[in-house]
């Protein structure tokens, strides 16, 4: 696929906006602040996709929800504190892992006492609450500030498996994704319109637990998830299912509307994950790598 083809293909799926731009006019709206995986990797080579690790903002009917605290969440957090009012929104995590909860210490707003903050999380692989997750990090010698010096209302939420959290006339269903890590993963829906986000695949996800994440993303308008890895890297076999292929099975299983790939390997750079574009659009046309910066309009 060409460049131009591809622009193409980007707009008829996005809808663009200023990254600055929070309006909560529109009532469904993704963006994307992070989409690597493990590190961040800033170079020259991973500028159109971007560098920073997980962090997805959801405005839904008013209300924000933003999804795993990578290096991405402190872009986004730049960008809410040039709104000079004072902030609520729910942040949700997947798992504990460092580049889920890395950005976390450097969230400008979280210092502002005028501001407030909902925060979930499910325990840890060590049986530590999110709570703990984030204070352990912000611990001497890791960070010269303890999550104290956060002067926002902060509040936890320990989510278990199955959880439904409700926000008025938005519903955030929770379900298990991955054992080893620990992950949860999220179905947000509101009236007719639902997003899901599933970030923690992996390669080996076997028939009985495709279909419970299956029935969790049942036909959703937006499927974001990630692409499955065999260590050391991606790039050893381009045509293989190391990629994308799971999520896609999931996608084609549940009949969702559209799926975003996100959570790119550090290795991955522009011009290998245009190469993966263009496979993935090959087995499931609505389909999209994310980057930081798209933005898609649900409702």
């Amino acid at each position: 696929m060409s460049n131009i083809e591809l622009s193409r293909s980007l707009n008829n799926l996005t809808q663009e906006q200023n990254s600055t731009s929070h309006s909560l006019g529109s009532e469904f709206i993704v963006q994307f602040w992070g989409v690597r995986g493990l590190i961040p990797t800033p170079s020259s080579n991973t500028s159109r996709y971007g560098a920073n690790t997980a962090c997805v903002i959801m405005q839904v009917a008013g209300k924000r929800l933003i999804f795993d605290g990578g290096t991405g969440l402190r872009i986004l957090g730049k960008s809410l504190e040039e709104l000079q009012q004072p902030l609520v929104a729910h942040l949700f995590f997947t798992n504990s892992q460092s580049n889920r909860i890395q950005g976390f210490p450097f969230f400008a707003p979280a210092f502002s006492q005028e501001n407030s903050f909902h925060i979930y999380g499910t325990a840890a692989s060590n049986g530590a609450s999110i709570k703990q997750s984030l204070c352990d990090q912000m611990l001497q010698p890791h960070f010269p500030y303890p999550l104290q010096a956060m002067q926002s209302e902060l509040q936890f939420y320990n989510l278990t498996p199955g959880k439904v959290v409700t926000l008025d006339d938005v519903t955030v269903t929770t379900l298990p994704i991955n054992q080893i890590q620990k992950s949860i993963g999220y179905r947000i829906t509101w009236q007719e319109y639902s997003v899901a986000y599933v970030t923690d695949l992996y390669k080996s996800t076997d028939e009985s637990e495709l279909e419970k994440i299956a029935q969790l993303i049942r036909g959703v308008d937006l499927l974001i998830a990630n692409a499955t890895y065999t260590p050391p890297t991606a790039h050893s076999d381009l045509n293989s299912d190391l990629h994308w292929q799971t999520a896609v099975d999931l996608a084609n299983l549940a009949t969702v509307k559209r799926l975003l790939i996100s959570q790119h390997h550090p290795d991955d750079d522009d011009d290998f994950l245009d190469k993966v574009q263009t496979d993935i659009q090959s087995a499931f046309a609505k389909a999209l790598l994310a980057r930081e910066g798209l933005v898609i309009s649900v409702s």
